[in-house]
């Protein structure tokens, strides 16, 4: 009698059988596990980058109402009529150096 691995059916061998059902079942864990881990690493990038996103949402909006402001200080010291602010301390904001205000275009 011959082992069970010698055994054929219609050409088929169930040595070959069992070897081609292990190495689809690995095959298949393969592409799972990596298929998963690309999964995880793509959510991660994506809550990386949604984060990235706010923050510089946040900066922008800062800057803008910094330019607002330069913008608002430039006018003020352009217009003739507001010297009286600036002298009383009225003004919202005091003039640091009007050197940085000159490299503020409107």
């Amino acid at each position: 009698m011959t082992a069970i691995e010698h055994k054929e059916l219609k050409g088929i061998t169930i040595k070959n059988l069992v070897v081609t059902v292990f190495s689809t079942a690995s095959i298949v864990a393969s592409v799972m596990t990596t298929y998963f881990g690309l999964k995880s690493d793509i959510q991660e990038i994506k809550s990386s980058q949604s984060t990235e996103s706010k923050i510089n949402n946040i900066r922008i909006k800062v800057l803008e109402d910094r330019v607002n402001l330069l913008q608002k200080e430039v006018d003020q010291i352009k217009m003739p009529g507001n010297e009286n602010d600036h002298a009383t301390g009225n003004s919202p904001v005091k003039i640091i150096s009007a050197g940085l205000l000159s490299a503020a275009r409107p």
